[in-house]
């Protein structure tokens, strides 16, 4: 049976929601108001393949749950449960009272994405925990590539007089077998730089606190990456290590410390963890999107993935700058030249960053004085939306709020309806501010420091989306709050950054290693797509001893726009770089950012990378791999091609004497025929990378 909306999310079911067993219910037993555990109860419920078995049990007087993959441990007994300021534990002395399973097997479509089609097969089991008092539920979805749980604690008798619940603890655990021989890639949460580190490689029992997503290996070879997902309305988690091995839950506090300001009838975000018994088996799940709710907007047709070019390059290399003056990059001339630039090459859009009054002076500490209906008089956006309507290349907005996020808050609906005027689709905003200090004003005037990820800036994000949505707006967040898939939900949430970027490369100490994008893809990039901005052409602008460079050799940059997804791609040099260089930029210009299908074909976490893209509008698939500091020989198989057909391949690989230190620049450019039953041979330099065209014959 098949259902379809306007919205483009279909569902095919095969077998919805079909019950299969009623495991146990048992009776609370209440003696002078004293709940007492009589017996323990222990229910289970595996994936649909049987990999993967969950185990939940009361024994102990309180809720644990394990997790064996293949047979063997993939997390030990790890305890379950929240806190309450006023209601104290919902987990010790509460024993299972009733609980069952059913299965589901779903298709949904993508109105844009890595694959047009997701399969969504899983196994739930609800199960209710009391005390004789209080009930909370525990829900577990398991599915081929992982699973996911979430507590609800429903309206009840026992607190309907309860109109608000703070959470001051979040008892969930993540026990990881054998601590000191699993290894661990990581970066530190709640530091002051929020996302944007370097990873770490340890052995888990190193780890200090981590952000989500937290990817490590096992000595048996199983890949496990420890995430969250739909987090609405709740603080963001990062993991703790309270003792060797064991991962906590730590949600980011409010100013005030509580950590989550709920009530009766909510419902967590969900806790992930992805299981695969090899590290491309973590790339190519969909875990994340399937634990989200279907698309809430209706018929989003006008969300646009596609490519830019943009004023931004410039600032960071200070050959711009965003404030006003002699060297003012956003002015009217210089985005008609990039708007020029654009429709001559075949880009959608140029962003336009340091437009509006408030960037002169220390801008990163003076968020409240931006206006963001206010341009600077070297700017003028009626003729710069007119001129870009006319060479078929729209304007893209840009709001930095310094982390002023009132100011930005009360200026947002006039904002909005500045760029909805002038036909903008899509806005950039900006949450630059140290960690724990974005400023919030309170109704009484009070201003308090707020994190990025904790409840209120979560609920803040949500809201510039939703406003957005409502004027046909797509959001691209920089300096955000963790992707944990709400793209499904709000598909005009359509990337964010939330890691080290392109941007540090220009100016951080130390500037992104080799290994870092062989990194990224089974870490960040499994909670959603990032705004990288790749594609720089001048490697090394003040040469290639100095410490601000990039570290990569050309063709590498060009295999970022099939590594590292996101369904807008900016193309982020200076127009003069990619001039000098038009043969390697006619991958950029060829490569699109929607696909139909996406498949992880090699990798190892740290090392190298692979991935195979078909596109959404045509026969041709395009691949891209890149190395760390190692160079290697990679064989890829090109049985993902269709069958019967040939491909011209169009490769951009790295030359034989390439190097990222000493020869960014050796690529060569070649061509092939070839077909599903064939293979290739990739050679990839110090840093390097392989970008392929398959253009369907």
């Amino acid at each position: 049976m098949l259902f379809a909306s306007n919205n483009k999310q279909h569902s095919i079911t095969s077998n919805i929601n079909c019950k299969r067993a009623l495991l146990t219910t048992l009776s609370a037993l209440t003696l002078f108001a004293t709940h007492t555990h009589v017996h323990a109860q222990t229910v289970t419920v595996s994936s649909p393949d049987k990999k993967i078995l969950v185990s939940l049990t009361d024994d102990g007087d309180r809720p644990e749950y394990k997790v064996s993959f293949n047979g063997q441990d993939a997390v030990l007994n790890s305890r379950l449960g929240l806190v309450f300021q006023s209601l104290g534990e919902f987990g010790s002395g509460f024993e299972i009272k009733s609980s069952d399973i059913e299965s589901s097997s779903t298709r949904w479509q993508q109105p844009w994405g890595e694959r047009e089609w997701v399969l969504d097969q899983h196994n739930k089991l609800t199960t209710t925990f009391s005390n004789g008092t209080y009930e909370f539920m525990l829900e577990f979805k398991t599915f081929d590539d992982g699973i996911g749980f979430r507590y609800t604690v429903p309206k009840q008798a026992s607190l309907a007089d309860v109109t608000s619940l703070n959470i001051i603890n979040e008892l969930t655990e993540f026990s990881v077998p054998d601590a000191h021989n699993a290894t661990a890639w990581w970066i530190p949460g709640r530091g002051w730089n929020r996302y944007e580190y370097l990873y770490n490689t340890t052995s888990v029992n190193k780890v200090d606190r981590a952000h989500t997503p937290f990817t490590y290996k096992l000595k048996s070879g199983t890949h496990l990456s420890i995430h969250e997902a739909a987090l609405t309305d709740y603080a963001a988690m990062v993991l703790d290590q309270r003792r060797d091995g064991t991962l906590k839950a730590d949600l980011t506090p409010w100013s005030d410390g509580i950590l989550v300001k709920t009530a009766p009838g909510f419902t967590t975000p969900w806790r992930t963890i992805q299981i695969a018994d090899k590290a491309t088996g973590l790339l190519n799940s969909d875990l994340i999107l399937n634990l989200n709710e279907p698309n809430k907007l209706g018929d989003v047709s006008w969300v646009q993935p596609g490519k830019y070019v943009g004023i931004w390059w410039g600032m960071h290399l200070n050959e711009n700058t965003w404030g006003s003056g002699d060297k003012h990059g956003a002015t009217t001339s210089e985005t008609k030249r990039y708007m020029d630039f654009a429709a001559k090459y075949g880009f959608d859009g140029v962003l336009v960053e340091g437009w509006n009054i408030g960037w002169d002076g220390s801008w990163f500490h003076n968020g409240d004085v931006f206006s963001f209906t206010k341009p600077y008089d070297d700017f003028d956006i009626d003729a710069v939306s007119e001129y870009g309507a006319s060479k078929n290349v729209r304007l893209i907005g840009h709001h930095e709020t310094s982390g002023s996020v009132t100011n930005y808050r009360n200026q947002m609906s006039d904002a909005y309806d500045l760029y909805k005027k002038h036909d903008v689709t899509q806005i950039k905003t900006g949450y630059v501010a140290d960690g724990g200090d974005i400023k919030r004003i309170d109704e009484n005037g009070i201003t308090r420091h707020e994190w990025h990820d904790g409840q209120f800036m979560v609920n803040e994000y949500l809201h510039s989306v939703t406003e957005a949505a409502k004027r046909g707006i797509s959001i691209n967040t920089h300096e955000p709050v963790k992707d944990t898939g709400l793209r499904r939900t709000y598909p005009n949430w359509i990337a964010r950054e939330g890691a080290r970027g392109q941007e540090f490369n220009a100016w951080g100490t130390p500037p992104n290693n080799p290994e870092h994008t062989a990194i990224l893809p089974y870490t960040r990039m499994l909670s959603g797509p990032m705004d990288f901005t790749p594609g720089i052409f001048d490697l090394a602008p003040k040469g290639l001893d100095a410490v601000n460079r990039v570290q990569t050799t050309l063709t590498k940059q060009l295999a970022l726009y099939v590594v590292l997804y996101s369904p807008i791609q900016m193309a982020a040099d200076l127009p003069r770089n990619y001039v000098e260089r038009l043969d390697a930029f006619q991958f950029i210009q060829d490569v699109p950012t929607d696909w139909s299908e996406s498949i992880a074909v090699a990798g190892e976490i740290g090392d190298y990378v692979a991935f195979a893209r078909k596109d959404r509008a045509s026969e041709d698939w395009y691949l891209g791999a890149l190395t760390d500091e190692s160079p290697r020989k990679v064989v890829i198989k090109l049985d993902f091609l269709g069958a019967d057909k040939q491909y011209q391949a169009q490769i951009y690989r790295d030359g034989d004497k390439a190097n990222w230190e000493t020869n960014p620049y050796d690529y060569v450019i070649e061509t092939k025929t070839v077909t599903a039953k064939g293979e290739l041979s990739l050679s990839l330099a110090s840093s390097g990378g392989t970008a392929i065209r398959f253009k369907a014959l």
